[in-house]
Formats: structure tokens, C-alpha cells, sequence
């Protein structure tokens, strides 16, 4: 006797990723990626401060099919800081994998498939402003008092405190 198939609370929709999963894995696998996993938990993997510099471009593997290549994709002022790194990144790697997948790391600055592929996106720097004194706001509103509208006084006051500020720290 055969059993009544449970009935779908979906109506006849899927998922998003459901289907997508066949295409994301079939891409990724010409890149030379069987465990997808790599690509879309990099930052988990490698860790934050990795992630930021690098990105994961091609895994090749060689003819004998052991040992393959994990290559790397940086801009020129970080390569060095990722060459030293090279045997930390090839053990996250292959924790991911969950066995010895990768044998080296390559670090390029332009993709293996050409020109267009090689750009790396470029995160800005975080940088510490340092806020005009009391008394670099002060003179800055002394010196746009005379003008009627409140919100462009208030304006050329902070453009004022702004300049008379980097003009002091210089």
C-alpha cells in the first residue's frame, strides 16, 4: 500500500538558491571550485582582515590530479603581506575542503583569464577625524555671522572650522 504524499506548503514555488544551486555550482566548477563553499564563505574562512585584501580566483589542478593550486587574486601593495600568509591561507583552505586538497597558493595581481577579470575591489581605509576645537567652531561662526539664512550660516561655519582647522594642524 502506498503511503499519501505529504503535501507542500510551497504551492509549486521554489527557493531562490534552490534553483540557482545547479548554475552557481556548475560556474564555479569551471573555475575549478568543486566546494563552492570556499567562494560564498571566503571571509569565514580565511578571516576578515584576508578577505579584505584577497579574493579567491582559480583552483587548478595538476595532471596527476593530486595536489592543486589555489590562486589568489591582490592588489600589488598587499602581495607581499599575502605571500607570508601563503601556508595559514593553505590550511584554512583545506580545513574547508575537509581533506589535503590544496598543495600551493599563487598569489597574482591580474586574473589568469586576462586583464578584465583581475580587478580587486578596494575597501577604504578607516581614518580617525579629528573635530575642530571649540575655539576653531567659534571663530568659524564669528566669521559667517553676518549672513541671514540660518542654514547657510551654519554651513560656512562648519566649511569655516573645517579650513581654519586643517590650516592649524598644518
Amino acid at each position: 500500500m502506498k503511503q499519501p504524499r505529504p503535501s507542500s506548503t510551497t504551492r509549486g514555488f521554489s527557493r531562490a538558491a534552490t534553483l540557482m544551486q545547479p548554475r552557481i555550482r556548475k560556474a564555479s566548477e569551471d573555475r575549478g571550485f568543486a566546494v563552492t563553499r570556499l567562494l560564498t564563505h571566503w571571509t569565514e574562512v580565511v578571516g576578515e582582515a584576508t578577505a579584505r585584501i584577497a579574493t579567491p580566483v582559480n583552483v587548478s589542478y595538476g595532471k596527476g590530479g593530486m595536489g592543486a593550486t589555489l590562486t589568489l587574486l591582490t592588489t600589488g601593495a598587499q602581495a607581499p603581506m599575502l605571500e607570508m600568509q601563503k601556508e595559514q591561507i593553505r590550511e584554512k583552505v583545506n580545513a574547508c575542503y575537509g581533506y589535503r586538497a590544496i598543495s600551493r597558493v599563487r598569489v597574482t595581481q591580474t586574473a589568469p583569464t586576462g586583464f578584465s577579470d583581475g580587478r580587486v575591489e578596494f575597501a577604504p581605509a578607516l581614518t580617525k577625524k579629528k573635530k575642530p576645537s571649540e575655539a576653531v567652531q567659534i571663530a568659524a561662526s564669528d566669521l559667517s555671522e553676518g549672513v541671514e539664512s540660518d542654514d547657510l550660516r551654519a554651513a560656512l561655519a562648519a566649511l569655516g572650522a573645517n579650513v581654519i582647522h586643517k590650516q592649524n594642524s598644518k
